[in-house]
């Protein structure tokens, strides 16, 4: 029996054969990852919804819900007061003779139109009469001082609480706070610097806080400072924020707010390597794990071992995120965080062929100390949602603002941003609570801001 062979023209198609299916593939692959750039942008599924080219229409079949429930529920539609309730009574009076015939009318009473008003947001000058007295036998003179004004300070502190509350809380620049308001922007700046150096004790008191926060979270975006790249850090707890506007975003930070020492708790993060060697347990965040094993089924949607993998997984990762949250006893939970961890273990042991889920199996065999520690504490959530829904603001200002204009601006941001994030936290109305801590400061600022704050903390 002859050997098989082929001719040299058989030989050349082949390879002409070869070669376009090479370059058919290369250009697929081209043409894919241009289309998905152009639908995501430029860091896939995890490219901020303002940064995204093209944005999704709402679904129509699945319309948002409107109004409220047919029956049995409270009735959410304008309200009326009573005289008693009014600020104030306003009588509006009509001419007796009718409008279109000149004849008497008769008197049909009154009825009342129920509006809420507020003042032009125009401060209001207030100038005070401080009565001055001297003393013969001390040869010293004792003058009385404004109410709730910090010495030598233009603006009062319901003013200098508003505008504080206003830009570093709601995220509005100081402009278009100062335009209807009527005030000097230098004069309003200069007034932050110098609340900032009242309240620079803060940062250091909170590092100390979250240091012993059994739960931590922390998460970081760019931040410009002086037209340069920089970054702002979040490192958070249910019951404060502290925010550091810095330059890189090197470990360095971490190691400036964790120290060196071995500390307790689990710090929840995404896999930024900047967190990973900070002296405590780490916690590995789930949304952004599950966002990587969405887009590798997005890349191969006709493959169908990564079709099954992915529709394994996903659902019980969600599932790890949703159980927290949910209204059952800890028994119940940590049975089922039990089978989840046990189910997501053998998801990610089982053996496979595709190269991409092979790159998924390895995270969670290689870091699985740091996967798993909401399975045992229920105080630990497998996501990281709550430090980046408190980032989302922070990332609001940044484009409206267009970052910090300097590096004294960027450490007041970081100081005021931290006391009033953390004292919304803790207060139910922190604006007042703010202006009262400004109110004692008013009468010797070399007191103690901390204790005001917090006198539980501070002893």
């Amino acid at each position: 029996m002859k050997p098989y062979s082929l001719c040299d023209s058989c030989l050349e198609k082949q390879r002409r054969i070869d070669q376009l299916l090479e370059e058919n593939g290369r250009l697929k692959a081209l043409l894919h990852y241009r289309d998905k750039k152009q639908n995501e942008g430029f860091f896939g599924s995890s490219t901020p919804s303002a940064q995204r080219p093209v944005k999704p229409n709402t679904d129509s079949e699945k319309p948002s819900k409107r109004g409220g429930r047919p029956q049995g529920h409270p009735g959410h539609g304008r309200k009326s007061f009573d005289p008693e309730e009014a600020a104030r009574v306003v009588q509006v009076d009509l001419d007796a003779a009718c409008p279109d015939c000149g004849l008497p009318m008769q008197d049909k009473g009154v009825r009342y139109r129920s509006v809420l008003e507020i003042p032009p947001p125009h401060p209001e000058p207030i100038l005070y009469r401080l009565r001055k007295y001297y003393c013969s036998r001390c040869k010293k003179a004792h003058q009385a001082q404004a109410p709730a004004v910090l010495p030598k300070a233009l603006f009062g502190n319901q003013l200098i609480a508003r505008i504080a509350f206003l830009h570093y809380v709601q995220g509005i620049p100081l402009g278009r706070i100062c335009d209807p308001m009527g005030l000097d922007l230098g004069s309003v700046v200069q007034m932050l610097h110098r609340l900032a150096g009242l309240f620079k004790p803060v940062v250091p008191h909170l590092i100390q806080l979250y240091r012993r926060a059994p739960v931590r979270h922390a998460d970081e975006t760019s931040w410009r400072t002086d037209g340069r790249s920089g970054y702002a850090w979040l490192f958070s707890t249910p019951d404060m924020s502290l925010f550091l506007f810095r330059p890189t975003r090197s470990a360095s930070v971490p190691r400036e707010v964790f120290g060196n020492r071995l500390l307790s708790g689990v710090l929840v993060v995404d896999r930024y390597n900047g967190y990973n060697q900070v002296p405590c347990r780490l916690q590995y965040c789930y949304a952004h794990l599950m966002r990587e094993v969405e887009d590798l089924a997005k890349e191969f949607p006709d493959h169908a071992e990564v079709s099954v993998f992915t529709a394994t997984l996903i659902p019980l990762l969600a599932e790890a995120m949703h159980l927290r949250g949910q209204l059952i006893a800890d028994p119940d939970y940590y049975r089922r965080a039990a089978a989840l961890k046990k189910a997501i273990i053998a998801v990610s042991h089982q053996s496979a062929q595709h190269l991409g889920i092979r790159r998924i199996q390895d995270i969670f065999r290689d870091h699985a100390k740091r996967l798993y520690h909401w399975v045992k504490d229920r105080a630990v959530p497998p996501d990281n949602n709550r430090a980046e829904r408190e980032l989302r603001p922070t990332v609001i200002a940044r484009k409206v603002s267009f970052g910090s204009q300097s590096e004294a601006g960027a450490q007041t941001r970081g100081i005021l941003m931290s006391l009033l994030h953390t004292l919304k936290k803790r207060q139910k109305d922190a604006e007042n609570s703010f202006k009262s801590v400004l109110d004692r400061l008013a009468s010797n600022t070399q007191q103690d801001s901390i204790s005001f704050l917090s006198p539980a903390d501070s002893s």
